[in-house]
């Protein structure tokens, strides 16, 4: 049994340790973090269950576990803690058991872990579980075969593929591939299961469509009505994914007789459908243009008996990101990012009175417990962690502490953040993270970080890819921009860098770069970096082409010719959103904007890293840059992970990577 020392006499012994015994945080420190995932209330708000994921450096993986704890935070325990994984915990309705995902399917045992069941059993596998409220039932999804009516279907189709000696692909569509993954034949449906009885229904049979939708989606988008006759779900029914974000809302009866009907209207996409506790409504997020995956999400409300739809939430200037229903059916918690938060919310339904909780928090996972909120939250200086608050928001407190014996070694400083200038009047938040054992005396080099997306944000939390602090940790000021596209600042803001990927939001980034130099005298301008991945990494080769700044650069699965992008990347409504039409129909804007029409400036030196498996990005960008930047003869270095996607997830491939930074920006320092 894994154990954790948590509370109480062991946190004010760690806390208490000396300033002097404190040391900068390392590679193998963030790996042995322990990492809180899913997180769980049960339904008489008196035990919380969450996942628990731990990665050796040895083994070169993770394993997670499931714990569960008292409301308060007490009596934490892990009840599912196997050599094997057990995840995505889940409460019945009455509380008495708990289901999970292991080896592949859906499984349940008392809260305390004892008596565990096996309720799936499918060949294809099981995931996802929704609950009816009455316990007799769950949804599920696995991924089928359409036109497979049954497992041992499903089971020969598989087989003969892999007998077969003709190894080929063959594909008739777009979005034969996502992220990290070969897409084939199979797709994602939604099951309904008796506990009863034990019988399994699929209920989109035959369905080309997956649910939930392959992109844009949450795990919340199928749910049970309250009084169990009915389900809502999100699907997809454009016949080209790849150029769609037209996810819409779906209900169906379970009564057998009646097909699905489609509530919501938008073109855009619609996901993360809710009934209220009281059955009258179903709220879901709603995106207003079609094709733009980063477009404000406002809270619809579908009205059951009238059949009309209402949006509370279009006045306001916040993108809305996960839901809870209160329980009385009069309002909705919420989360949104703000600025360099993800903050909480709650908006009344009728009057739309909306209100900021709380505002400084990094907060996700977010539960009902009674009249107090449960959620996750994490900064900068602490990885997530348990919290909860009254309804106000008030007297939030930290509940949960399992990295507390390492945390309290380590030498880590709080964000802050600058204000600088852009075009238009624009104002740009920047975040700043100091080295440990600062001394403001003294010069430091400078980490320039930039974000990807481009419509996202850096935000005040711990982040196991680009960690703040192990940024600063080898003794550098780390500035992070949120300019032109950044979430947070409001839709306009975000707006306002599509079509426009190099013009204003450079300015942003360059006007943050002297403001920090100008304003902060220990930063040593003979000494600055810049480093960033996928968008971020666009803007790195950008900058190559464009200024001689930074002593080095870091270029992490970054965009190089936009044209030879958008014929080999999967969402291609992303490039034509963000560059007005494809290649052919846009050539000019796809040639201005691209950093590969200026590989004749390139002087930086630069470091190139990319993912074999990359199909957001896909890897002939990187071959493309490290080709030109050789043959122009500048420094360059190309550290190729033929395994690794987007991101880099084993922890001695992102041992190497961190090393790999810190080695190249040393070998550059003046």
């Amino acid at each position: 049994m894994k154990q954790f020392l948590l509370v109480g006499v062991f946190l004010i012994f760690a806390f208490g340790v000396a300033a002097q015994q404190k040391r900068v945080i390392t590679v193998d420190d963030l790996w042995a973090m322990k990492r809180i995932g899913s997180v769980v209330v049960s339904p008489n708000g008196e035990h919380i269950a969450f996942s628990v994921t731990q990665y050796s450096m040895e083994d070169n993986s993770g394993q997670t576990d499931i714990y569960l704890m008292s409301i308060d935070g007490g009596n934490i325990r892990p009840i599912l803690d196997s050599e094997e994984n057990e995840s995505s915990p889940s409460f019945s309705p009455d509380g008495s058991k708990l289901t999970y995902q292991f080896d592949g399917q859906i499984w349940q045992c008392n809260i305390d872990g004892t008596e565990k069941e096996q309720l799936t059993n499918l060949y294809t596998g099981a995931s996802g579980i929704r609950w009816s409220n009455d316990g007799s039932k769950i949804l599920f999804v696995s991924s089928v075969y359409p036109d497979c009516t049954t497992e041992d279907c499903n089971k020969e189709r598989d087989e003969a593929k892999e007998s077969s000696k003709v190894e080929v692909e063959v594909f008739t569509e777009l979005m034969y591939r996502h992220w990290d993954d070969w897409r084939g034949e199979k797709r994602s449906h939604l099951f309904i299961m008796d506990l009863e009885s034990k019988e399994t229904t699929d209920l989109t049979l035959n369905s080309t469509f997956d649910v939930p939708p392959i992109a844009l989606g949450s795990k919340n988008d199928y749910n049970f009505s309250p009084d169990g006759s009915e389900v809502v779900y999100t699907m997809n029914k454009d016949k080209m994914l790849a150029t769609s974000t037209n996810n819409d809302i779906f209900v169906l009866s379970l009564n057998g007789k009646s097909k699905p009907q489609q509530i919501s209207v938008s073109k855009g996409n619609d996901n993360q459908p809710i009934y209220s506790p009281n059955g009258k409504f179903i709220a879901f997020r709603s995106m207003a243009r079609a094709g733009f995956e980063s477009d404000k999400r406002t809270l619809v409300l579908y009205d059951r008996e009238r059949k009309e739809l209402s949006n509370i939430s279009e006045q306001l200037d916040i993108s809305i990101g996960q839901m809870v229903w209160a329980e009385d059916s009069k309002s909705i918690f919420y989360t949104a990012a703000k600025e360099i938060y993800n903050s909480i919310y709650n908006i009344n339904i009728e009057t739309k009175e909306n209100r900021l909780l709380i505002k400084e928090v990094a907060a996700s996972g977010l539960n009902l417990a009674g009249n107090k909120l449960i959620f996750k939250a994490q900064k900068s200086t602490l990885p997530f962690e348990i919290f909860k608050a009254n309804f106000d928001g008030s007297k939030m407190e930290q509940i949960t502490s399992i990295n507390a014996s390492l945390l309290a070694n380590l030498k880590m400083n709080d964000v802050e953040t600058f204000w600088s200038d852009g075009p238009e009047n624009a104002k740009v938040q920047s975040i700043i993270v100091k080295p440990p054992f600062f001394d403001s005396t003294k010069k430091y080099p400078m980490i320039f970080l930039i974000h990807g997306g481009p419509q996202g944000h850096w935000t005040d939390n711990f982040h196991y890819r680009w960690n703040l602090q192990l940024f600063a940790s080898k003794g550098y000021v780390v500035v992070a921009p949120n300019p032109r596209g950044s979430t947070g600042y409001g839709q306009a803001f975000t707006d306002g860098i599509s079509q426009d990927w190099a013009g204003k939001v450079y300015e942003d980034l360059m006007n943050a770069y002297e403001y920090a130099l100008t304003n902060y005298k220990f930063i040593d301008r003979n000494n600055t970096f810049a480093a960033g991945a996928s968008y971020g990494g666009y803007m790195i080769n950008w900058i190559e082409g464009h200024n001689t700044k930074f002593n080095a650069l870091v270029n992490h699965d970054g965009v190089y010719n936009l044209e030879s992008m958008y014929g080999t990347t999967e969402e291609l409504w992303f490039p034509e959103w963000e560059m007005g039409g494809t290649p052919w129909e846009n050539r000019e804007l796809y040639r201005k904007w691209s950093p590969s029409e200026f590989v004749e400036n390139f002087k930086t030196p630069m470091l190139i890293v990319h993912g074999g498996m990359d199909f957001r990005v896909p890897e002939g960008q990187a071959f493309e840059l490290f080709t030109a930047l050789q043959k122009m003869g500048v420094d360059s270095k190309f550290i190729y992970f033929p395994k690794e996607s987007h991101f880099v997830l084993k922890p001695q491939n992102a041992k190497f990577w961190w090393n790999s930074i810190f080695n190249w920006f040393e070998e550059y320092k003046r």
